[in-house]
């Protein structure tokens, strides 16, 4: 068993300097959390693997292919690989957990 807390999570992301901290890949997955503040520009570009986000605090926009849809804290969301998607209109920090199927390359 591997555990994790989110506010350890979030310290080691903030300590790394960077959006996205993976702190978990496996043979057939992998999870990281991605933060977004509000008003900043999300700059993913289509991922090779299936994916899915959990949104764990924050609100704003999602848009994967031609649909929108707002999302906000116990938002789930299924992206399939190669889609074009971006969070936008983000109104509060977001802070979400992405699980890659298979794993982020």
């Amino acid at each position: 068993m591997k555990a994790f807390r989110l506010d350890q999570l979030e310290a080691e992301r903030l300590a790394n300097d960077g959006a996205y901290l993976q702190f978990l890949r496996e043979r057939n997955m992998s999870v990281g959390l991605y933060a977004l503040n509000a008003g900043e520009p999300d700059p993913q570009s289509p991922h090779r693997e299936d994916e899915v986000y959990v949104v764990v605090s924050g609100r704003g926009s999602l848009t994967v292919g031609e649909e929108t849809v707002q999302v906000g804290r116990g938002s789930v969301v299924y992206v399939p690989a190669g889609v074009p998607h971006r969070f936008h209109h983000i109104t509060e920090d977001l802070r979400v957990l992405v699980v890659f199927s298979p794993p982020e390359s």
